[in-house]
């Protein structure tokens, strides 16, 4: 590339995607093509847009539509948190790499949208787009695709720093044990009679209280794994009102 010349500089929380010489204090000098839009330069340099926030430009802010000109100085902010997604209720998709988290977002009555079997990077920002989900993912070159309607990058692989992250940079309102963690149905109070065809003697005999996924008709009871699940419950709210 042989072009306007420009210094960049990126937020801290962004020096995640880009080369270590991006990654001072100082401006690096970046060559441009001198017909790239800032948007395109940012991401050539390894950020996907999701994770960009303000751009500024010898002190003024600009759409990722501007044209680099030479001499230019530039800053690329990391998003504001909490991001705020116009435009439809605030919903998620995960890819398949997210199991675990589309699991816990849904026992915090998140809307999270999942499966286990891997549709394509197509269809995955095709969905987005059309269901208007913001898309959850660790893999860059996805979030780049243009068709996605928003989307954002998982920080880590660990699932409850991933919940804490996507809950602490979007704020979605949480209801939990509202929603079926298997598919994310909504769950609705039920009768022991009549749910008892789907239940083993021993629950039976040692549960009354129960709830059905409206979706799939799972059965939920407080059994021996609710000690665990109660405890991210817990932890998601006491965090959600600080």
């Amino acid at each position: 590339m042989n072009g306007p010349e420009i210094h960049v500089s990126f937020a801290p929380e962004l020096h995640l995607f880009v080369a270590s010489e991006h990654t001072t204090t100082a401006p690096a000098l970046v060559v441009t093509d001198g017909a790239s839009t800032l948007g395109h330069v940012v991401e050539s340099l390894g950020v996907p847009l999701t994770e960009v926030g303000r751009l500024v430009v010898d002190g003024a802010e600009v759409p990722v539509s501007h044209v680099p000109g030479a001499g230019e100085t530039i800053a690329v902010h990391a998003v504001e948190r909490p991001q705020r997604i116009p435009g439809a209720p605030l919903r998620f998709l995960l890819d398949v790499h997210l199991g675990t988290l589309a699991r816990r977002l849904r026992l915090l009555g998140v809307d999270a949208a999942y499966t286990n079997e891997d549709p394509g990077d197509a269809a995955l920002a095709a969905l987005s787009a059309k269901e208007r989900r913001v898309l959850l993912s660790r893999d860059r070159g996805l979030l780049r695709r243009r068709e996605i309607w928003a989307g954002a990058f998982v920080y880590s692989d660990r699932p409850e720093d991933q919940l804490r992250d996507v809950l602490g940079r979007f704020a979605p309102a949480l209801a939990p044990w509202t929603r079926c963690t298997a598919c994310n149905g909504r769950l609705a109070d039920a009768d022991k009679n009549s749910v008892r065809e789907h239940l083993e003697h021993g629950t039976q005999r040692t549960y009354d209280v129960f709830a059905q996924c409206t979706a799939c008709d799972r059965v939920y009871w407080r059994g021996a794994h609710h000690a665990r699940l109660e405890a991210i419950v817990e932890e998601a709210l006491r965090d959600s009102a600080t």
